[in-house]
């Protein structure tokens, strides 16, 4: 017995841990944990008045049977019987960062004709239930949200939806379309501008300020925005850019109709001021704006020069010209040909406005004013005149389609700077019939160059031969000097020399001379004879020959007076039979004459003339005949040695 009781007293407490919310409920007590909470459904009311719900409603704020507005807090909680109440526990309701939460109103008051959200009502985000209904809350999606962080939120009157935080990125904006508000005013895309909304965060201060559901004009720059995607929709989409060089035209399709700026001679469009519709007269300069597509256009206006190319081959970066073709015109004289043509334009800032609002954009006024223009002048001016004027009257028809041309752009408020002429490319018959006419020409001019550098070249070579004979005749010239010179110093060293040796230098000066005279005849005769020049070497030489001789007989005739002179002093010194006798013995000496036996003794009387004695004389001749010999040897012959004569006895 002892053992059973024990036994319960230790089953009981373990039985009370485990089912101590159901005893705890038996009696009333409700325990709530931190991160639930109590959600009440109330089965019965026995006495009052509300007992039952009243029509279309679903929670209960009054007491009512049904679903309880008032739920129950983390902690402990009493009389809430378990025949009576039941008590649902539900987590808390988390938002996590970079979600906003979206809820949906159950029950509340019927929303207004043409709203599709409900507007916010004082709620303590929406963890009031009760004050939710109490404060005329509208059932359906709600203007609303909660952020991120964890609410009491009744699940019996509310359903919460997660949503992406709107994020709009660097160099974009958000172009905004609201879903809720008044409808669009008569003759506009888009709503009113409204203020205080925060960038329409705030869906009830943009629907309280009267703002329009439908496009806004108003945009969201960069950056992370909490908007209700039940109320906004965003278009996310690049910030227009206007590069250096350029201005923007601005069409606003929405605003008020603004007064025309553009004065009364402009009667091609309205130009009005900022925040109007229609074109602004100030145009955007270069930079980076937040422009609303869908209510603004922004036509872009190069400010610098802008080259415009009629050619097939060629285009320019703006493309502007990328429909322009080389211009076919016809001459006067039915040839077609192809001519390509650059047209230089300028619009200034001021004007940039106007020529938007009278073509539209840039490339309405290159197909409407400047392709007729330039191409139906260019063939009416090769028309009058055939290919071969026109090709070589270019820089004239240039200068004048600037001016013709600059006065019909400027009439587009549009300034020509310039118009300039390409390739001209005529048919090819008749440029096959210019080139060999032109070849035909070259090889002319060719022919005569030629011809000339021949004429030339004949001119050089006569002057040339003239100039080398020149030298020639300064060199006879300085020869004949020379000459003269050492003929001089040839006389004077002979009028030095001994008399024998002054006969001889006399006679050699003479023949130097001569000679002298010789070269310079010579070099006369060269001068002379440039025209004639075989004849006059002839003459020359022939010349030479005539002095030459003369010069030799004349050597002849001083050696033969030198010689006569020479004998007649010896004859003077030695007498006439001693020189006779001399000469003789030279004579025999020199031919080696034997006119004696080398020796030769008889033995004869003395009286009969030989004997002894004839025969030492016939000796002592000898040796003398042999001395002269040996002399003339060594004067004559060098180191020639006579022979030695053989004694004989």
């Amino acid at each position: 017995m002892n053992l059973l009781l024990a036994f319960w007293w230790v089953l009981i407490p373990i039985v009370l841990l485990i089912f101590y919310r159901f005893f705890f409920r038996i009696f009333g007590v409700v325990i709530v944990p931190e991160d639930r909470i109590g959600l009440v459904t109330k089965k019965f009311v026995l006495t009052g008045e509300n007992r039952a719900l009243p029509d279309g409603r679903i929670i209960a704020v009054n007491g009512e049977a049904g679903f309880q507005a008032q739920t129950l807090a983390p902690g402990l909680h009493l009389w809430k019987w378990i025949w009576q109440y039941e008590v649902k526990l539900q987590p808390l309701t988390v938002i996590p960062p970079g979600k906003i939460g979206l809820l949906i109103a159950k029950d509340g008051n019927e929303l207004p004709t043409g709203a599709i959200l409900a507007r916010r009502v004082d709620c303590d985000s929406f963890q009031d239930a009760e004050k939710f209904i109490r404060n005329h809350g509208q059932k359906g999606r709600q203007t609303a949200y909660i952020t991120a962080g964890s609410y009491r939120i009744n699940a019996f009157l509310f359903e919460v939806e997660l949503a992406d935080i709107t994020h709009i990125n660097e160099n974009k904006v958000g172009i905004v379309t609201t879903q809720d508000g008044m409808p669009l005013r008569d003759g506009q895309i888009a709503g009113s501008n409204v203020h205080g909304h925060n960038n329409f965060q705030d869906a009830d201060a943009f629907l309280q300020n009267g703002g329009n559901r439908g496009l806004q004009p108003q945009v969201i720059l960069a950056g992370s925005y909490n908007l209700n995607p039940w109320f906004v929709q965003i278009e996310e989409t690049f910030m227009t850019e206007i590069p250096i060089g350029n201005v923007g035209v601005v069409i606003s399709y929405y605003g008020e109709d603004g007064a025309d700026l553009s004065g009364a001679e402009f009667k091609h469009g309205n130009i009005v001021g900022k925040g109007f519709k229609g074109v602004w007269a100030e145009p955007l300069g270069p930079g980076k704006y937040p422009i609303n597509k869908y209510t603004m256009r922004v036509e872009l206006v190069p400010t610098t020069n802008l080259v415009l190319n009629w050619a097939s081959a060629r285009s320019e970066s703006h493309q502007l010209d990328k429909n322009l073709s080389t211009i076919t015109v016809r001459s006067k004289d039915g040839f077609p040909f192809n001519l390509d043509v650059s047209q230089i334009i300028h619009i200034p800032t001021n004007e940039a406005p106007k020529v938007i609002a009278r073509f539209g954009n840039m490339n309405n006024l290159v197909s409407q004013v400047l392709e007729p223009t330039i191409g139906n002048y260019f063939r009416n001016s090769a028309q009058d005149a055939d290919v071969i004027n026109f090709l070589t009257s270019r820089k004239e028809r240039q200068d004048s389609a600037k001016q013709h041309i600059g006065k019909v752009l400027a009439e587009y408020n549009v300034f020509g700077v310039d118009t300039l002429i390409g390739d001209i490319v005529p048919p090819d018959s008749l440029m096959k019939t210019l080139t060999d006419r032109k070849l035909a020409e070259e090889q002319k001019m060719t022919f005569e160059t030629q011809r000339l550098a021949q004429e030339t070249r004949q001119k050089l070579e006569k002057e040339t031969s003239i100039a080398d004979m020149q030298r020639e005749i300064v060199k006879a010239d300085q020869g004949v000097l020379i000459a003269q010179r050492i003929a001089d110093a040839s006389v004077k060293k002979a009028e030095g020399e001994a008399t024998s040796v002054k006969i001889q230098a006399g006679a050699e000066a003479e023949r130097l001379k001569t000679i002298a005279n010789a070269d310079a005849q010579k070099t006369k005769v060269l001068a002379e004879a440039e025209a004639e020049k075989v004849k006059m070497l002839a003459n020359a030489e022939a010349e030479k020959i005539s002095v030459t001789g003369d010069a030799e007989a004349a050597k002849i005739l001083a050696i033969g007076k030198s010689s006569a002179e020479a004998y007649k002093l010896a004859v003077e010194a030695m007498g006439g039979d001693n020189f006779t006798k001399l000469k003789v013995t030279e004579a025999i000496g020199r031919d080696r004459i034997k006119i004696i036996p080398d020796v030769l003794i008889n033995g004869g009387a003395e009286g009969s003339g030989g004997g002894p004695i004839s025969g030492l004389l016939g000796l002592q001749l000898l040796e003398q005949v042999q001395k002269q010999q040996n002399g003339n040897g060594s004067h004559h012959n060098g180191s020639q040695k006579p022979e030695d004569p053989t004694t004989q006895i």
